[in-house]
């Protein structure tokens, strides 16, 4: 039975009650571990089990009260990486342990014994600056760093590991011993703490396994600033926990999330940096069960480490600590040793990958409606884009584009003819994302639904029957995305032969994948359902997305021979899902204070591997005044992922629709995105091969300057443009935070140096937000715009140089086809460095490897900062003399504009400035 229209409505208003949703007390698995006091976990290790090989060192604990061993792994990793298993020896069936996650099995370096006796075991690293100390009672470990402790796990005794169990009625139960023997009481002690099941509401889990749950906690000392962990609607800098107020991860659809709330919310990404002016380090915590952070800051006495015992110092430091508590699994965490911003990004990527490089369609700008209503409706927005002169890439069609919310057809009424919508819009070269949800009407006329059904590929109950819950199309089964046969066989279901009147200009939009069950509980998927493998959905909730991403980016590479590269955009994410494409903050409200949250949660989603991320611009629910859509518009356009998209009780707001001034200064944001994509596609480039985020926290440019370690309200885009959005109406003046002491900034726009260091009160009106570029950099942009970016490839080069106290500035430029796997496989691709150096402006090539051609030119150079005026110019190409170039040199702000160049990008030349003595 199809849904209603008024069912969607009334779903998504329960969606805003958060008693929907479990707080912190009302989750079984942290009470339970809340009742473990520092000091009372009392596990120690046995010294005369260590066991060291090639790969590791092996040891076994064991807690005092349950008397169950554990045994624990620890491993070096090439890279300066360590990491720590900790599982049961014989567990009565195996533990879950993520897969798919990490991109290979890391190679391990051999780690050598210095010390052991019976308290204490001391391990040599291949770094001879670091060791490892292991203490048997009570069970610690200290990671040291040139004698200095960077982090300890167990500090405060708060191991936590839940063995696996018979079910009570065929068991000789410990618990009904501590319950007195009494079936009452035995019975109130399980309901209390939800060993065996939990109840929600009208909800009931049934767990299996019994309780299963995993923690363990770290002290990072020296530490006060810690980041990480999305996703959730909170600063950038990472707040103490309380009782009842933790972070949770744990992907739910929560329409119109509440703001800073640690409550979980589309994606989990379990990495939580931790920084101070000398070392950057992280935590990656693997397991994709619901997790829980506690994070307590506070000042510590310390030992300052000394090769002579008697001459160690105490000294007063700041110490961060933070306990991990997961659902179930193992514990399998990484500690990553830095010691810089970019050495930790880039062995987070060693393990789980790095951001996949996007076509270059996707970093255009992005026209999203639910619900764009018909073919006549998609070509007249896509008119109304030439009519105003606003360049766009792709249109975006919500449910109600399907034959009923059944995902792979189209509405027969509606969208009768795709197949020329296309055409339509491939003649404009732009493109089409449709969208496909995780769900699948439960309908036996729906070919995908009766295919997965036959085959056994949707999730099950507990009984053992198909799952099903409500979502858009009413009844739905759920597909097991666990499952590798699933994977494959929803991949094949992109081809063209079995997507009906689909096309290569059409892409994905993966929505509702937490997954999103409208009454079920918290709006997602019970627990102790199952998946692949037998596993209770408990073990993999998070990865659920995860995998949907990842089959469906399968699925559009294949449809064209494995040539091109798919765009892929998903609500729900987690570690790893940065390979598959992008992600963004889902339903945002048209308010101010969320146009404010937009920028600490993208930072932290790019501080977390996932660099194509964006926010609604406008705000999905509601309706934005003029002056808000103005300036999401001026800050969307220099993010990651740029999409405008609206809920459908919203009123229409394509960019034309508020006025001509405002669409005047919606057009010139747009236009200055599409003037910058080189400087883009070239920092998606250095984010695909060396995981420097796009879209970056000040503090990891300036990771010695204290200032910066908390600033949210700014942000770098790659290391030469400083962003400063306006998220306060009617604003006329901006703080805006200059770091660096040598550092020269200067106006992007208007070329001119900025006077003064530190905080600058910089005048704003409604035309523009604050955007500075860094002295030493030079930022590759077009001439000039087109209709969309295919028609921009031979449109010529202006490059910006901005000098810095030493009159010096480099930059890159990256180009390739943009569309396909060719710089990959066949190394089509161009990179050239460009530096200013001794009044000589060159252009080298940065990676012979690069086999692409392009005839495309640069054009004109400007160089801010130059203070002598040129007597003349000129042009070589390969060390011969071409020909003197037309250039205007202004004293006022200092800046020498090169003009009709026409030098070609792909080679080699020089241009030499001489200036008057």
């Amino acid at each position: 039975m199809e849904s209603s229209v008024e069912e969607e409505i009334s779903v998504e208003d329960e969606a805003v009650d958060k008693s929907s949703f479990k707080r912190c007390n009302q989750i079984d698995f942290y009470r339970r571990q809340k009742r473990l006091c520092p000091g009372k976990s009392s596990y120690r290790a046995f010294m005369d089990t260590v066991e060291l090989s090639n790969r590791s060192v092996k040891f076994q604990i064991i807690n005092e009260e349950c008397k169950v061993p554990l045994l624990v792994e620890l491993y070096e990793i090439e890279g300066n990486i360590f990491r720590l298993q900790v599982n049961e020896i014989a567990p009565l069936k195996p533990r879950y342990q993520v897969s798919d996650v990490l991109i290979k099995e890391p190679a391990s370096l051999r780690l050598t014994i210095l010390q052991k006796d019976a308290s204490e075991l001391v391990l040599a690293c291949s770094n001879e600056d670091q060791q490892l100390h292991i203490t048997a009672n009570p069970f610690q470990m200290q990671l040291v760093s040139k004698d200095e402790i960077v982090l300890s796990m167990n500090t405060n005794d708060l191991l936590y590991f839940e063995h696996l169990q018979h079910p009570p009625q065929i068991r000789k139960s410990t618990l009904q011993e501590k319950a007195d023997g009494s079936a009452d009481s035995f019975k109130g002690y399980q309901e209390d703490l939800g060993l065996w099941e939990d109840k929600f509401g009208s909800f009931l889990d049934i767990k299996a396994s019994g309780p299963s749950s995993v923690g363990l906690d770290f002290s990072l000392h020296g530490y006060e600033h810690v980041y990480g962990i999305p996703q959730h609607a909170e600063p950038l800098l990472l707040k103490n926990t309380s009782d009842d107020d933790v972070y949770r991860l744990y992907n739910l659809d929560v329409f119109g999330y509440k703001i800073h709330s640690k409550m979980g919310i589309y994606g989990s990404v379990p990495l939580l940096l931790a920084h101070k002016p000398g070392r950057t380090i992280a935590v990656f915590w693997l397991n994709s069960s619901e997790t829980l952070l506690e994070i307590a800051t506070k000042a510590a006495v310390e030992a300052e480490l000394s090769r002579t015992p008697d001459l160690s110092k105490q000294r007063v430091l700041p110490q961060t600590d933070v306990r991990w508590m997961s659902e179930s699994g193992i514990i399998d965490t990484f500690i990553l040793m830095g010691p810089h911003p970019f050495d930790v990004f880039k062995q987070y990527a060693q393990l789980t990958g790095t951001q996949s490089l996007p076509p270059l369609f996707s970093l255009g700008y992005h026209q999203c409606r639910w619900n764009y209503e018909d073919e006549n409706d998609v070509k007249e927005v896509d008119a109304g884009f030439d009519k105003f002169n606003i360049p766009y890439d792709v249109i975006w069609l919500d449910i109600e584009h399907t034959d009923g919310k059944r995902y792979f057809t189209w509405d027969k009424k509606k969208f009768c003819n795709p197949d020329r919508m296309q055409k339509e819009l491939m003649k404009k070269k732009r493109k089409l994302v449709v969208i496909v949800d995780p769900h699948i009407k439960a309908d036996p006329q729906y070919a995908i639904y009766l295919q997965a059904k036959e085959k056994g590929y949707f999730v099950k109950d507990r009984t053992g029957r198909d799952f099903e819950g409500i979502c858009w199309p009413g009844l739905s089964s759920y597909l097991d995305f666990t499952s590798p046969d699933v994977r494959e066989w929803y991949a094949d279901q992109f081809a063209f032969k079995n997507y009906k009147d689909s096309s290569e200009i059409l892409f994905v939009w993966n929505d509702m994948n937490e997954p999103s069950v409208f009454r079920g509980i918290e709006l997602t998927m019970q627990k102790d359902a199952v998946h692949h493998g037998g596993w209770e959905h408990r073990e993999v909730h998070n990865l659920y997305g995860f995998y949907q991403q990842m089959a469906t980016a399968e699925g559009l590479i294949r449809r064209n021979g494995g040539l091109e590269r798919p765009f892929v955009l998903t609500r729900s994410f987690f570690a790893g899902s940065q390979r598959y494409g992008a992600v963004w903050t889902g339903d945002n409200k048209a308010d101010w204070s969320y146009l404010k949250i937009s920028i600490p949660m993208l930072l932290t989603i790019s501080v977390a591997g996932i660099s194509f991320c964006g926010a609604d611009v406008g705000g999905f629910i509601g309706n934005p005044d003029p002056e808000l859509l103005v300036r999401w518009y001026q800050v969307g356009a220099l993010q990651p992922f740029f999409r405008g998209h609206a809920n459908r009780n919203t009123r229409r707001r394509e960019p034309w629709l508020f006025g001509k001034e405002n669409t005047k200064i919606i057009r010139e944001a747009i236009k200055e995105r599409y003037s910058l994509l080189p400087y883009l596609y070239s920092l998606f480039y250095r984010v695909h091969i060396a995981a420097e985020p796009v879209m970056r926290p000040v503090w990891v440019e300036f990771p010695k300057e204290l200032k910066t370690f908390s600033i949210e309200d700014e942000y770098m885009l790659g290391n030469a443009l400083l962003v400063y959005p306006v998220t306060e109406p009617k604003a006329t003046t901006v703080s805006v935070f200059l770091p660096g002491s040598q550092e020269i900034w200067y106006d992007f726009r208007r070329f001119i140096q900025l006077e003064g260091q530190g905080t600058l009160k910089i005048p704003v009106t409604l035309n523009s937000i604050p955007v500075i570029q860094r002295g030493g950099t030079v930022i590759p942009l077009k001439t000039s715009v087109e209709k969309s970016t295919e028609w921009m490839a031979d449109v010529p080069y202006e490059l910006h140089a901005a000098l810095d106290y030493k009159e010096y500035a480099t930059g890159e430029l990256y180009l390739d086809d943009g569309h396909s796997f060719r710089y990959l496989h066949e190394k089509q691709f161009l990179l050239r460095k460009f530096t200013f150096h001794e009044n000589v402006f060159s252009s080298r090539c940065a990676d012979e490897n690069g086999q692409f051609h392009s005839k495309c030119v640069v054009e004109q150079i400007l160089i801010l900062g130059l203070k002598k005026q040129p007597s003349s110019v000129i042009a070589r190409i390969h060390d011969k003399k071409v020909k003197a170039v037309a250039f205007t040199y202004d004293a006022k702000s200092s800046v020498l504009t090169l003009k009709k160049l026409s030098l070609n990008v792909s080679i080699d030349w020089d241009i030499e400035i001489k200036v008057r003595s």
